[in-house]
């Protein structure tokens, strides 16, 4: 691979400078994805479209100087193969026409056909095409108890109400449907895998919001099954996993067991967090979205204190704590990049 920081990132490998790639780098903070969503006529549409799916993914490393490409899909493909029917509502986000509201619902729920999920492997298979050996692809799913989360409550709530009541009243019910949901995430990843992604990645995005007791139980002892049925080993490849539970750095200790890399929001210092994590496994983020936004020196300094922050050596991959937003200028990632590229290099010299 003719870029392979990423990876080396993620082995703790020596490297020339800290790697970045962005986290909803294809979207709407660039006119030419408006512009392919547009032409798709439905975010659904354009993620079940393997050349329109394709061409998005690329479109952020035609203009920046991006350490690894990611797949253009969606966290919640798999609910939406078993037939639960998501739509994207302007202003609402994803919406289940058919959450599961019954116990039934979740006892006759059963594992995706692989063919409904065809196109998300048709447009790996198109993406490493393109790339050509450039850059790593990233494959990626949501986790058990996120999936689980949209699926009950049929769309994004405060709280996730009806998940907490389940939780607390039926949880054997719902470690039925967690069940399901890992063993699926952990066959929708492997098939990425032989399409052609390089790293895994797992969004726990709803995670964070439980208690240490119900984080364990709920959420990371999935991820951990899930851990244990990935392919590790591909085509003498390794493949790394890279888990991202937002709201989680008082877990990292715990996370590091289930994971190559941790992604962390801005909540924590880099450095505390690798100290957490012992140079056990490497470190993605921090850098808070919102700081897109301010004058492009102000971003520079910024990367120079996250960058200080982490310190010397590699195990570290430069990215936001959270999405890039739609009201970014585009100018200013460029500036990010950049940057990470001209600073990082004084954190790896020999």
């Amino acid at each position: 691979m003719k870029n392979d920081r990423l990876l080396r990132a993620i082995w703790q490998k020596p490297l020339d400078t800290t790697p970045i790639w962005i986290m909803r780098q294809a979207g709407r903070y660039l006119p030419e994805y408006r512009a392919v969503r547009e032409q798709a006529g439905s975010f659904i549409n354009l993620c079940k479209t393997p050349e329109l799916a394709c061409e998005v993914s690329l479109q952020p490393l035609r203009r920046y100087d991006l350490d690894a490409a990611i797949i253009f899909s969606d966290i919640l493909t798999i609910p939406d193969a078993m037939g639960l029917g998501l739509e994207f509502v302007e202003g609402s986000g994803p919406v289940f026409a058919y959450p599961l509201q019954q116990e039934h619902d979740i006892s006759r729920l059963a594992l995706p056909d692989p063919e409904k999920l065809k196109y998300v492997y048709d447009a790996i298979a198109l993406v490493r095409h393109e790339l050509a050996g450039k850059l790593p692809l990233i494959g990626f799913c949501g986790s058990p108890f996120t999936l689980a989360a949209y699926m009950i409550e049929g769309q994004s709530r405060n709280g996730f109400p009806k998940l907490i009541q389940l939780l607390n009243q039926s949880p054997l019910l719902l470690h039925k449907l967690l069940e399901v949901l890992a063993e699926a995430v952990c066959a929708h990843l492997n098939a990425q895998i032989e399409a052609g992604v390089s790293v895994a990645m797992l969004f726990d995005t709803w995670g964070g919001m439980l208690d240490t007791k119900n984080y364990e139980e709920f959420s990371l002892h999935y991820i951990r099954r899930i851990r244990e049925g990935l392919a590790g080993n591909y085509n003498n490849e390794k493949i790394p996993l890279i888990l991202f539970t937002k709201g989680g750095s008082k877990w990292l200790s715990r996370m590091s067991e289930v994971c190559d890399a941790a992604g962390v929001d801005w909540e924590i210092s880099l450095g505390v967090a690798r100290e957490q994590v012992s140079r056990k496994i490497a470190l993605q983020g921090n850098m808070n979205p919102a700081c897109l936004l301010l004058q492009p020196e102000l971003i520079e300094q910024e990367v120079r204190r996250i960058l200080t922050s982490y310190g010397q050596g590699s195990g570290h991959i430069f990215n936001l704590g959270h999405g890039i937003t739609p009201d970014v200028p585009p100018d200013h990632v460029k500036v990010l990049v950049d940057a990470v590229h001209e600073i990082g290099r004084e954190f790896h010299a020999d």
